[in-house]
């Protein structure tokens, strides 16, 4: 499996609080069946973003590892002002391993009418935007549709792993439960920030997905479109949108809906 959203390394952000707890993640990742991870620390105005620091970070805990775990670099994007008018001379310093692919991490308190131009501006940019944790995001879950319009623009989705199981309520986990129904979930990763409460750990999440809509999805949530992303090609697996946007949250969807494989 490959993680694309992670917060593992120490010192940067409110991730992992020393290098031991690091390498314990990795060693945690190792024996779940992850063999990729992006470590993805906040950019946001508590925590700046600094590329050769994290760069030095993950060298320092990829020479423990022994080949082991395969780590790359990228970031968690809050959709601020500031940091859009600093990717635009330079996007790859905050993309997934520094190809094209972003992770975009919206407020939890207010998201601007605008926001639908503000994604159309990291395309035009050179980022393809990917919403990072929806299901966990009080605005999104109460007006679904905004997410559904930025997926038609040609924005992706990451659901977070232990809002499946349950770890970060109830609503997350119906809202996660249901998208994943209708087949609108593009990734599924740790965002893992420390050894207990946010593992770095994905076998769990993988095995109910398989249960839920099948081995062929639960591969591509979990390593044929993440792979692409650490290599910086098109996803081969992109789901259909559904017909029935907007229904209520845990409704069956009308009909089967198709899904691709490229």
């Amino acid at each position: 499996m490959v993680d694309i959203h992670c917060h593992i390394l120490s010192g940067i952000d409110d991730g992992a609080d020393s290098l031991e707890t690091s390498q314990k993640m990795a060693e945690m990742a190792i024996a779940d069946g992850i063999t990729h991870v992006i470590a993805t620390p906040h950019a946001n105005s508590n925590f700046p973003f600094n590329p050769d620091v994290i760069r030095e970070r993950r060298n320092e805990l990829q020479s423990r590892l022994n080949g082991q775990l395969i780590l790359a670099t990228g970031c968690d994007f809050h959709l601020s002002y500031e940091n859009v008018e600093d990717l635009r001379p330079n996007p790859t310093k905050y993309t997934l391993n520094q190809k094209n692919y972003l992770l975009v991490e919206f407020n939890d308190f207010s998201i601007p009418p605008s926001m639908d131009q503000t994604l159309h501006l990291l395309q035009l940019y050179g980022a393809t935007p990917i919403i990072t944790h929806p299901e966990r995001n009080p605005l999104i879950r109460a007006n679904p549709d905004r997410m559904y319009r930025w997926m038609r623009q040609g924005c992706y989705v990451q659901v977070t792993a232990q809002s499946l199981l349950g770890r970060f309520g109830a609503q997350a986990q119906l809202m996660a439960e249901t998208w994943l129904r209708q087949g609108i979930v593009h990734f599924i990763a740790s965002d893992a920030h420390n050894l207990n409460s946010r593992p770095l750990q994905l076998k769990d999440a993988h095995d109910k997905v398989a249960g839920k809509v099948g081995e062929n999805v639960a591969r591509a949530l979990f390593v044929d479109n993440p792979r692409a992303v650490f290599d910086g090609r098109p996803l081969p697996y992109i789901p259909e949108l559904p017909e029935e946007l907007g229904q209520a949250p845990g409704a069956t969807p009308k009909r089967r809906k198709r899904f691709w494989f490229f």
